[in-house]
Order: C-alpha cells, then structure tokens, then sequence
C-alpha cells in the first residue's frame, strides 16, 4: 500500500516559511562585516580562481555590459526570478506533489540557514563592488534605469541600504536555483518542464558572475550549502520531512513516476466482486499474491453458452465414473 499523507495546512506552511524567511532577512542585516574585511575576502577569491583559471567573471561581465541586450534581461532575472520561481515551484509541489513536499521544503528551509552561517562567517565584497581597477562594472548600476531596481543593489529604488552588500559567498541565488532545477527534474513528468529545471541554475550562473554579484567560487559554494542541507534534511527525523514512498532520499529516483500511486486495495467479497484487474493480473479471494491469467485461462473459466459447457460436464462425469475402485474390490481384484 502506498503512503497517502497529505501536506501539512496551508496556513501553517505560510506561517513556517514566513518565519524563515524573516530569520534570513533579518540576520544578513546582521550579519554586515567589516568593509575591509569583506573586501580582503573578496580579493582572496579572485586571486584564488586566477591562479586557477577559473575567474570567468571578467570576460562574461564585459560581455554583458557592452552588450544591453543581454545586460539588460540578466539583471531583470537577477532581481526577479530569485523571487518568483522558487515559491512558485513550492506552491506547485504542495498542490500537485503532496508526497514529495515536506522533503523538499525542509531541505530549502536548512540549506538556507546554513548560507546565512556562511554570510555571518564570510562576508564577501562581490565583484561589482571592488575598484574599478579590477574590471568589473555593476550592471545593476548600469542598466537601472530599464528596471525597478537602484543602483546601490537588486533591491527596489531606496531600500538599498536595507539590504547586506557584502552577502555573495555563498551565493543563494544559485542555491535556490539548484533545488528548484533538481525538484523540476525529479517530480515533473514532462521533458519541458523538466529541461527548464536543468537549465534553470546553469543560466542562473551565468548572470550572477555576468553581472558582477558573485564569483564563480561562490556559485560553487551556493552548490555545495545545498548539498550539505541535503544530507541534513536526511538525517532529520521522518516527522519533520514526512517522508513517503521515494529512493531513501525523500525525491523520486530517476524514472520513477512522481504520481502516487492509487491504493486499488479491496476487501474479498466487497459486493460479490474480489478480484482486483491491472494489466492482466489478478488477485482473488483465497490466493495471496497476483497471478497473470492468460486469455485461454480465463475464456476456460468463463461459461459456454454454445453447448461447449454441456461437453465440459459431460467430460467431468466420465471422468468420475471411471474413478479408482473402491478399497473392498481393489482387495478382491488382488486376490
């Protein structure tokens, strides 16, 4: 039989993920730094990725700032989607996946927690911030007056200064995208919907480093918190999750059917029908496990109307009458 627990009530999900979402709010305000300790941080990852090869920021930052019309729509998906998509994908997942919710809501909640560890121990100045000497230009500053953002960061015009500038390591933004691909390509059915959860956290990370708001190591970062939340949520107990029937993980494993699966359990005798069809097996009163009939089998068990059943019992008559003797005349014959 299959686990049918539905998701928690709705209200009381809104007020959990409220709460968690205020806590990050208000410990990245919190959780500020030192400027010139954020810078150090900063400077010590570029150095780091130049030494190996990996500082990708540059070129892809040149390129989104000479070109507006890929500038342009990557800081509308930095400043939107990071928003949008990932309450969509949980509002999708409790309506639609009520099994696999809970797993994938506790897993986003402690992942989060834990960047916002990394914000308190690390902070970071991204490259948009650095001097200018070090080639980076803040798009968001660029291309703000095509959007609603200010120049100061993603956020809307005048509530820069509410927001922690120097939270990019790690970056959340392609945290948050990693689980909303890998929730997409785990429990939806169709290839769509599940290449835009493939494809969803590569481009993310190609616009956070193209606009200047995180190092490529901070992606790998965002990667690795989202790993380790993964891991956490396991070991948590299975009333917090609410795991169901999945691989051990709490998500479908690869080809396996996110629908649940319909109880068809039925009670022998149930309206004097107690036998359960699916693709040719069958179940009946008094056998245990299913057994797959073939269509000889069950035409012999269905009555002849053309005179075979006439035949059948005739047959069976025969078959009585010519029976073993009884004991007195086996003795009698073995005289």
């Amino acid at each position: 039989m299959t686990n049918r627990r539905q998701p928690p009530r709705w209200w009381a999900e809104l007020l959990l993920l409220g709460l968690v979402y205020a806590a990050y709010s208000g410990g990245r305000l919190l959780a500020r730094g030192d400027v010139g300790l954020a810078v150090e941080h900063g400077l010590a990852i570029l150095r780091m990725e130049e030494l190996l090869a990996l500082d990708l920021e540059r070129p892809l930052n040149r390129l989104f700032t000479g070109q507006a019309v890929l500038g342009i729509p990557a800081d509308f998906v930095y400043a939107s989607l990071h928003y949008l998509v990932t309450p969509a994908v949980l509002v999708w997942l409790y309506r639609r996946r009520p099994q696999q919710y809970r797993f994938a809501r506790t897993w986003l909640m402690v992942s989060t927690l834990l960047g916002l560890v990394g914000f308190a121990l690390v902070p970071t100045c991204p490259p948009r911030l650095l001097d200018a000497s070090y080639g980076f230009t803040d798009t968001m500053a660029r291309y703000s007056a095509y959007g609603w953002w200010g120049g100061e960061a993603s956020a809307p015009r005048g509530l820069g200064s509410f927001t922690n500038q120097f939270a990019a390591m790690p970056s959340l933004h392609v945290g948050w995208a990693l689980w909303c691909g890998v929730v997409l390509w785990s429990c939806a059915r169709r290839p769509a919907v599940r290449a835009l959860g493939a494809a969803y956290p590569a481009v993310t990370t190609l616009v956070v480093m193209g606009t200047a708001n995180h190092y490529f190591l901070d992606a790998v970062a965002g990667a690795a918190v989202m790993g380790a939340g993964y891991l956490a949520a396991r070991a948590l107990p299975a009333g917090i999750t609410g795991i169901a029937r999945v691989s051990g993980a709490g998500l479908p494993a690869s080809g396996e059917s996110a629908e649940p699966v319909p109880n068809t359990t039925r009670t022998a005798g149930f309206r004097g029908k107690s036998t359960i069809v699916s693709g040719g097996w069958e179940t009946s009163a008094g056998e245990l496990l299913p057994v797959q009939r073939s269509a000889v089998a069950d035409s012999a068990a269905v009555p002849r109307t053309d005179g075979a059943a006439g035949g059948m019992a005739g047959h069976a008559g025969r078959a009585a009458d010519e029976s073993p003797e009884s004991p007195e005349d086996a003795a009698a014959t073995a005289r």
